[in-house]
């Protein structure tokens, strides 16, 4: 219902037809596809390669969907230079820093809680406003200003959504349909909560990996939606309030499950695009004269597209010298390329780098 006290969601779970021929034949293609991913990640060993590479790119791509632009360049520059960052990148960096934390304290606690996402909002926003006290929130076309949507307005009722919803994402056995369907109607019910002054997006799109982790469908924070949303945001936004207006489920449904399906799939090539990389970067330092190759050495180029001597020195436990020899060894092998900004001098790793910046199709 709307009123004065906004649009109140229906407790979960819904009374709704929801596994319908159509949706439960999209979950199995979507549930195969992130099968396959959670198989083919084994594949780089050293989880930070994967986890730094993917964390930073869904950072950005969450974070341009509600306008905080920044650049590739940017972005893998500031995680090994903390100076001089733009706006945008320290807001992109906090969403990275909030995911982070959200993983850390799923699997650690094999919950997802209340207190769990307020501290993944405050991390991501840096401050402790917490869940909306106060009416007025109102949700609006970014083109005509028209008001497309009023969530709840009082606090007891947006505390009582939450707590509910709560149930829904911990306790199984409320609701035994599919896992990824179960996931499009967590991601739907927390945006039309709308529980916090800002950020409810960026938290809600965390919200969607964490909970395939916490249901084991993943093990590692690698499917993110962002892009595919971005990708399709006009869509995206006109279904989420076509469920409250129509109850059009089915639809929002296989929109979800397709976006899944497309981003497994595009994360499995780029693993395996990575993979191939790094077997031909080890093969190139092989082959030259001396001993330069290492394991270590190798995944050290891969964890961040962006390194410099001291992130080498710390790394492999090298001295200053050892390490500035390795990285003017692999300039010369023409697998970095080196730059001065500033003071400081850095080693771009740079078909990782074209790669990570190359649109997914």
């Amino acid at each position: 219902m709307t009123s004065i006290q906004g649009y109140i969601p229906p407790s979960l779970p819904l009374h709704h037809e929801l596994e319908t021929k159509a949706v439960l034949k999209k979950a199995i293609a979507a549930n195969t596809a992130l099968a396959k991913l959670n198989g083919v990640a084994v594949r780089i060993p050293n989880q930070a390669v994967l986890i730094n590479a993917l964390v930073l790119q869904e950072a950005k791509d969450s974070s341009e969907i509600e306008n905080i632009i920044t650049t590739h360049d940017d972005l893998y520059r500031s995680s090994i230079d903390d100076t001089h960052l733009t706006q945008a990148v320290k807001e992109v960096r906090h969403y990275g820093e909030a995911l982070r934390k959200g993983f850390e304290l799923v699997t650690h606690n094999k919950l997802l809680l209340v207190k769990d996402i307020i501290q993944i909002q405050s991390i991501l926003e840096k401050n402790d406003a917490g869940i909306r006290k106060q009416g007025g929130t109102q949700l609006k076309n970014d083109q005509t200003g028209e008001v497309v949507f009023i969530p709840p307005q009082y606090e007891n009722d947006i505390r009582n959504a939450l707590a509910n919803l709560e149930r829904y994402i911990n306790d199984a056995k409320l609701d035994d349909i599919d896992p990824l369907i179960k996931m499009a109607v967590i991601h739907h019910q927390f945006e039309t909560i709308h529980p916090f002054y800002d950020g409810n997006g960026r938290t809600g799109r965390i919200l969607n990996i964490l909970y395939l982790v916490l249901s084991e469908l993943l093990d590692l924070p690698i499917l993110y939606l962002s892009r595919y949303i971005t990708t399709h945001k006009a869509d995206y936004y006109r279904l989420l309030q076509k469920v409250r207006t129509d109850q059009a489920w089915e639809e929002w449904a296989l929109f979800m499950l397709e976006g899944i399906e497309q981003t497994a799939n595009q994360t499995i090539q780029l693993i395996y695009q990575i993979d191939e990389l790094m077997q031909k970067t080890a093969l190139e330092i092989q082959a030259f004269p001396g001993k330069l190759y290492s394991k270590d050495l190798v995944e050290a180029l891969f964890v961040h597209p962006y390194t410099r001597i001291e992130f080498i020195e710390q790394r492999l436990a090298v001295s200053r010298q050892t390490a500035s020899k390795y990285l003017k060894q692999l300039e010369a092998l023409g697998i970095l390329h080196s730059t001065q900004l500033g003071n400081g001098k850095y080693f771009i790793n740079h078909r990782f780098y074209e790669l990570l910046s190359r649109p997914q199709s």
